[in-house]
C-alpha cells in the first residue's frame, strides 16, 4: 500500500496553479477510494489512476496512502465552516451538534467523513493529521463561546475550545468508539450539557493560587522580626536591673 523506500510524509504547503489542481484531484480521488474501499483497500495506484496523475508523483509528494489520508484531512480543515450566531450559547451549540449529527448520519454524505476518520486512526501520520483537523475545527468553533463571554453569558477566561469539544465529544464517542446509535436527541442533550457546564464555570481558568513557598517565606520573615524584637527587649531589662 505504501512505498517501502519512502515513509509517509505530512502534507507540505500547497501553492496555487497546476499544483493546486493536482492536489484537488488527488484529494477527491483519495476520498472516493477510501469511501468505496476503506483503508485496507486504499492504494496509491488506484488513487493515481482515478486522479489522472502518475503514481510516482504521489509517492514523491505524499509518500503513500497514509500521506494521502493526511492530505485529505488537511484539505477538509481548509474548508470554511459557517458558525451559528443566535445570541444564545445553548442554541449555537445545538446547531453545531445538529450539523455533526446530520452529516454523519446522512446516507449520502456520511460514508465519506466516516471512512476518512476511520482510515486516519490506522497510522501515526493519519492520527496526527486527525488531531490537527479537530484542533483547527475547535479553534474555529470556539468563537461561539467567545461571543458568549463578551455577552456576559459565560465567565471571563472560559476556554472556548473545551466548550466545543465537550459538546461534540459524545457524538464522536458513539460514532467511532462504541458504535451506538446516534440520534437528534443525543446531539441536543450533548449541546445542553456543555452549555450548562460552561455557564457553571467548569471551562474557565481557575484563579491563581498563592505560592506556598512565598507564603512560608513571609511567615518566617515575620517570625524572625518578632524574635528579634523579643531579644532586644530582654537586653534592656537586664541592663536596667
Amino acid at each position: 500500500m505504501t512505498n517501502p523506500e519512502q515513509p509517509p510524509r505530512t502534507p507540505t504547503p500547497r501553492p496555487g496553479g497546476r499544483t493546486a489542481r493536482v492536489r484537488a484531484d488527488v484529494v477527491a480521488a483519495t476520498l472516493a477510494e477510501v469511501t468505496e474501499k476503506g483503508y485496507d483497500g486504499l492504494t496509491v495506484e488506484a488513487v493515481a489512476t482515478r486522479a489522472g496523475v502518475h503514481k510516482a508523483t504521489l509517492y514523491r509528494r505524499w509518500g503513500g496512502v497514509d500521506g494521502l489520508v493526511a492530505e485529505a484531512l488537511a484539505s477538509s480543515a481548509d474548508q470554511p465552516w459557517p458558525l451559528p450566531d443566535t445570541g444564545d450559547l445553548r442554541q449555537d451549540l445545538r446547531r453545531i451538534t445538529q450539523e455533526v449529527f446530520s452529516v454523519f448520519t446522512d446516507p449520502e454524505l456520511g460514508p465519506t467523513p466516516t471512512a476518512l476518520i476511520s482510515a486516519a486512526q490506522r497510522s501515526d501520520v493519519g492520527a496526527a493529521a486527525l488531531r490537527a483537523f479537530f484542533a483547527a475545527r475547535h479553534r474555529q468553533a470556539a468563537e461561539v463561546a467567545e461571543r458568549a463571554v463578551a455577552r456576559g453569558e459565560l465567565p471571563t477566561g472560559t476556554d472556548g475550545d473545551e466548550v466545543v469539544r465537550a459538546a461534540t465529544a459524545p457524538l464522536y464517542y458513539r460514532l467511532f468508539v462504541t458504535g451506538e446509535p446516534l440520534d437528534a436527541r443525543t446531539a441536543e442533550r450533548a449541546a445542553d450539557a456543555a452549555a450548562l457546564a460552561a455557564r457553571a464555570g467548569l471551562f474557565a481558568s481557575p484563579p491563581a493560587e498563592p505560592d506556598d513557598r512565598n507564603a512560608s517565606d513571609d511567615r518566617n520573615d515575620r517570625n524572625d522580626r518578632n524574635d528579634g524584637d523579643g531579644d532586644g527587649g530582654g537586653g534592656d531589662e537586664s541592663s536596667q536591673a
